[in-house]
């Protein structure tokens, strides 16, 4: 192995010391064994292989198959190892802790990769363009460890050997993901739960093949803002061939399609220092030119040109709902306002970004301030300190008045909404920030409707084995309004966390949505709904004609059992009266979904007619959004009405 390190195209008397640092010999692990036979000199493509897994890897893992790999990963790895390998390519792209590498020409498989990032623990001594050979260890790398169910990328690690044999050569041409190049499947993440590997029918498949390979996005548009992490979801083509798009822009879930055609652009400081911030969907990006990665769940492309000059605003606005009470009509709105609180020594600064103005500006001018608003997220008056306060009086006062002066200007009780705080919340009992006490809660308008007095109520408990231990409580509320008594459940079930990634090893990951391992906390939200639907039930069988508003935060989908469980206990889903993908209240990685839904009896459906207004979750993240959810807005009529029609 030592003689490999004088094997190359340069006098030792001629080098530069320049030149010296870019011949490296890194520290041999202790158990490295020594002999005058080096590993054989193996393509890049042949060492990543046609499949998820190196083969190499596969072959050490003791498993003859990646499905039977990933269903039984041992626990607590970063990383799997393969057998000693030695390559040669072209150094595409630099980062902090190693480089890219690719073979110049390619083996002309669209199945295999002809390139793999090279893992040096530190800043490499090479430079782009530099062709080089590389000896050390080929192992596979799962983000976050195998129990994140992230996808591994191949790399080569424990570098023995790294040997630079010219500079200044041209990089290989950059692969296009787009119609004059290779199109991502549509509809597919990986359907056959990795038994076969299939690039052109399959999206993990597809982007697996590209991994670590120069690439451009082709006529890219962003199909959702900016998120907290600094990072884009771009489609290309401008969105042409996508599925599940909507009028304005985003990528729509459903049922059997979770978007594989989705691409995040994640910069990466230490390869390109670019900001990519401000970024709302529906802006044109351009063609965007990167190394193709892995990570958290998704592949993305790390930018290694500046596409940032060529970004042009598709102009969305925020909506403005054409939905307005009346004297027949009652309207009723669903908000969650992310933690809302006027401590401003907690850790953020909502009275300080002006998240309370925010949030009420929306109330008035977006939703044409509705009778009720069902409130969730609601943290109590010290926020997230975690000093024993559970009452949020302050923070819905503070609202209320905000609301006030967004009606005119002025605090003037020109609009006037009381506010109800929940009487069942405890001490650290609901989850969400640890002090913090979020909840649900009610402003209602007292020009308009009344509180029935004596009438709320919660549904189960916090308790230990109940329902809702360690989540937010319901609060039930009853209305009047003009002669008729409204009966109303905000609701704001347990969250998503401990998901599988969408783009991971647990598939198909669309059709395993009842599978709490995949779909984390739905067991928890199935027994929520459980709960709510036997105290519909209840009034349905009290009265038959009960006027019901199940509304809230749900963080379920409209197509999976906790909510079609509530229709089955004889409540209809105002979601299901949109477009299926017009279907949206809240952004995750790139896709838009609903997960805040208004829910109403049938003496209710008739004539109801319904609102996702989109004002917050196709926006570029930042501490100046009102919230991360779109709140939603159905107007119901009282008395005669047309029958609802669906969509």
């Amino acid at each position: 192995m030592l003689d490999n390190l004088l094997d190359t195209p340069y006098a030792l008397e001629d080098t530069s010391p320049e030149l010296d640092e870019r011949i490296q010999n890194l520290d041999f692990r202790e158990d490295t064994v020594l002999d005058d036979v080096a590993p054989e000199l193996t393509a890049i493509y042949d060492l990543q292989g046609a499949g998820q897994v190196a083969p190499s890897v596969l072959a050490a893992s003791g498993f003859s198959t990646v499905a039977a790999l990933f269903n039984a990963l041992p626990e607590g790895e970063t990383s799997l190892a393969g057998a000693e390998a030695r390559t040669s390519g072209v150094v595409t792209a630099l980062d902090t802790n190693g480089f890219y590498l690719q073979d110049p020409e390619g083996d002309g498989n669209i199945a295999t990769s002809d390139a793999i990032f090279v893992f040096t623990g530190a800043a490499p001594a090479v430079a782009v363009g530099d062709a080089i050979e590389v000896a050390g260890t080929l192992s596979e790398y799962f983000p976050g460890g195998t129990a994140s169910r992230n996808l591994p990328t191949t790399q080569i690690g424990d570098v023995t050997e790294i040997t630079v044999t010219s500079s200044g050569n041209a990089l290989p041409e950059a692969v296009i993901i787009g119609a004059s190049g290779r199109v991502l499947p549509t509809e597919n993440i990986e359907d056959d739960a990795f038994i076969a590997f299939n690039p052109t029918t399959s999206g993990a498949d597809f982007s697996e093949s590209l991994e670590g390979m120069q690439v451009t996005l082709e006529d890219a548009v962003a199909v959702a803002g900016t998120n907290g992490f600094g990072e884009v979801y771009a489609v290309a083509n401008q969105g042409a061939g996508a599925t599940g798009l909507s009028e304005r822009g985003t990528l729509n879930i459903s049922p059997d399609d979770f978007n594989p055609e989705r691409v995040q652009i994640d910069p990466d400081s230490g390869v390109l220092d670019l900001d990519v911030g401000g970024i709302s969907t529906g802006d044109k990006l351009g063609d965007v030119t990167g190394v193709l990665g892995y990570g958290f769940g998704n592949y993305e492309i790390v930018p290694t040109e500046d596409f940032t000059g060529n970004v042009v605003s598709g102009g969305l606005t925020p909506e403005t709902s054409d939905l307005k009470g009346g004297c027949a009509t009652m309207t009723f709105a669903s908000y969650n306002v992310l933690n809302l609180d006027p401590n401003d020594m907690d850790g953020d600064t909502d009275v300080l970004d002006f998240r309370f103005m925010a949030v009420a500006e929306q109330i008035v001018d977006a939703l044409n301030a509705p009778d009720v608003i069902a409130l969730q997220e609601v943290q109590d008056n010290s926020g997230a300190t975690d000093d024993g306060t559970t009452s949020a009086s302050t923070t819905l006062e503070l609202l209320s008045r905000w609301i006030d002066v967004a009606d005119d200007g002025a605090l003037n009780g020109s609009l006037t909404y009381e506010w109800i705080d929940n009487p069942f919340i405890g001490d650290n009992t609901s989850g969400g920030e640890p002090g913090g006490n979020i909840r649900t809660a009610y402003l209602y308008r007292s020009d308009r409707v009344d509180l029935v007095e004596d009438s709320l109520r919660t549904i189960d408990g916090q308790g230990e084995g109940h329902a809702f231990e360690e989540t937010r409580a319901p609060l039930v509320a009853d209305f009047a309004f003009k002669g008729e008594t409204v009966t109303v459940v905000n609701n704001h079930f347990s969250s998503k966390g401990g998901s599988a990634p969408i783009i991971g090893t647990e598939q198909p990951f669309e059709a395993r949505q009842e599978d709490p391992t995949v779909n984390g906390g739905v067991d928890a939200r199935h027994a929520q709904a459980a709960a709510v639907a036997g105290f519909v039930a209840g009034e349905l069988g009290a009265d038959a004609d009960a006027n019901l508003v199940v509304l809230g935060d749900f963080n379920e989908f409209e197509f999976v059992s906790p909510l079609t469980g509530l229709e089955a206990a004889g409540l209809t889903n105002l979601t299901n009266t949109l477009p299926e993908d017009e279907r949206y209240t809240y952004a995750f990685d790139g896709n838009s979904q609903a997960i805040d839904h208004i829910l109403v009896s049938d003496n209710l459906k008739g004539g109801a007619r319904y609102d996702a207004v989109h004002v917050n979750s196709e926006f570029a993240t930042d501490a100046f959004r009102a919230s991360d959810h779109d709140p939603v807005l159905a107007a119901l009529r009282f008395g005669e009405a047309e029958q609802l029609v669906f969509v």
